[in-house]
């Protein structure tokens, strides 16, 4: 619910704009003001876990999230839809770190790779299926539905917590590290409003990202600093003290970049340079959910007798594969290569999530596992952020680039234009045949950008190949498990 409601929404903001009255500018607030909060709001999961219970806020959360997808779904204007965004993405923040820990508290090590393979199947298939179940509801219903959606979801998990889950140990002498929060919080939310709005105003040519990004940087230097010179800091640094923890965050937050960086770029591709309407895209994209469900029902188990490290090693050379093949999609590209490259990607990062979300927590200590968890996601979500604006701003600035360069090749001096096949089509002494000589180039340089994005983020995975061998032992086997009980105690 929580993982669909990232990208569910972005397909109807057109129908969204017109209907509240919004401007462009105001519009994109729906999704930044949603983005910022859950943000900021996933670091304090821990403390807040440990001082009020962690089935208390879970309830409150799901409930909080429900209530908040209603009032979007009423919401009347473009101010009060930003304000029911905010809340909605506050109460969302929770719902994905609590539900992993609660998993990995709740079922033994040796059955931990398969419940984390049933959970990722939520986390990962949300954010694929988000734009194609968003554009059915929005054109066969209406763009509200996008929220209501989450009503009947909602109300179900709430009664389920409230049945089945056992409230955890309260700690009422863990001290809110006020500070520390705060430094981080302005340190997340100034990186999070830079990376979605520095498109829009051409980046630090804007006073508002050169603000942004002084804040951030700010924010981050006063927590760092703050953290390693206070007693109680407010993410307990024992986290990064584990190895396996520490290289799960590293690579989850490229898989975060290469996961969003690849559907920012596929689903422009699919409509503007295919011209594939938005219902056939979201068929297309939906592909890639059927290789990540088929490696999550493999890699439950599979991790009994396999290696995580070596499992994410496959699935990370698999999508670097398709990446590849990726960068040399054109406008002549048969749809059934598109599946079979969507399919195959979608496998690779099957293979790669839920190894890497077990063997991230393997040896972590129970009591260090909601924080862990909320860290994870919060590292994820920030590599989702800046890879969707890496790419998108790389695709704008080469298919300039691109288009001056083709088109210094477009004078009377070029003898293939002078082709009486080609001056049949595209004469450019014409209106006409400039108009289309001008539309070709352009589509030219586009494919040429997309392409260098595609080989750029195959370059990425690569590098991170050698990363993999950061991760611990996995199997459940004895030894794991007596290590992991050890560290707990």
């Amino acid at each position: 619910m929580q993982a669909l409601d990232t990208t569910i929404a972005n397909v109807a903001l057109p129908y969204m704009q017109g209907s509240l009255s919004a401007s462009l500018d105001q519009i994109n607030w729906v999704l930044t003001s949603y983005i910022v909060t859950a943000a900021i709001m996933t670091a304090p999961i821990g403390w807040i876990s440990d001082r009020f219970g962690r089935k208390r806020l879970f309830i409150v959360c799901a409930a909080g999230f429900t209530a908040a997808s209603a009032l979007c779904g009423f919401a009347q204007n473009i101010e009060q839809m930003v304000v029911f965004r905010l809340l909605q993405g506050a109460f969302g923040a929770a719902l994905v770190p609590l539900s992993q820990a609660v998993l990995l508290d709740t079922y033994p090590p040796q059955q931990r790779g398969s419940a984390m393979a049933i959970w990722g199947v939520g986390v990962m298939l949300g954010p694929i299926m988000g734009p194609t179940l968003g554009a059915w509801l929005t054109d066969n219903y209406n763009w509200r539905w996008v929220f209501f959606i989450n009503l009947p979801i909602g109300l179900l998990t709430v009664v389920g917590l409230l049945t089945f889950m056992q409230e955890t140990t309260l700690q009422h002498d863990r001290r809110f590290d006020r500070f520390g929060f705060l430094a981080l919080a302005v340190g997340i939310g100034a990186l999070q409003l830079m990376l979605d709005r520095g498109e829009q105003l051409d980046w630090f040519q804007s006073s508002e990202i050169v603000a942004e990004a002084i804040a951030a940087a700010t924010g981050f230097y006063f927590f760092v600093a703050h953290s390693l010179t206070t007693a109680t800091p407010f993410v307990r640094l024992d986290l990064f003290r584990n190895r396996d923890f520490l290289a799960g965050c590293m690579l989850m937050a490229i898989i975060g970049v290469v996961l969003f960086g690849t559907m920012a770029l596929v689903t422009p591709f699919l409509q503007n340079v295919s011209g594939y309407p938005i219902k056939t895209i979201g068929v297309l994209l939906a592909t890639r959910g059927i290789g990540t469900l088929t490696a999550m029902a493999l890699v439950g188990r599979l991790l009994t007798f396999v290696e995580a490290r070596h499992l994410v090693l496959c699935g990370l050379a698999l999508t670097a594969f398709t990446l590849n093949v990726m960068s040399g999609f054109t406008d002549q590209t048969a749809s059934k290569a598109i599946v079979t490259t969507s399919i195959e990607q979608g496998f690779g990062l099957g293979l790669v999530f839920v190894p890497l979300s077990t063997a991230a927590f393997a040896t972590l200590p129970q009591h260090l596992r909601t924080e862990g968890a909320a860290i994870l996601t919060l590292v994820r979500n920030v590599g989702s952020s800046i890879g969707i604006s890496a790419v998108i701003a790389q695709l704008t600035s080469m298919t300039t680039a691109n288009h001056a360069r083709l088109a210094e090749f477009v004078t009377p001096f070029n003898d293939a234009l002078q082709a009486l096949d080609v001056v049949s089509l595209l004469d450019l002494t014409t209106a006409k045949g400039r108009a289309m000589t001008d539309q070709l180039v352009t589509e030219q340089a586009a494919i040429i950008a997309y392409a260098n994005d595609f080989k750029q983020l195959t370059y990425l995975m690569i590098a991170t190949i050698p990363l993999s061998l950061l991760v611990g032992p996995s199997r459940t086997s004895s030894t794991t498990v007596t290590r992991g009980s050890a560290e707990t105690n």
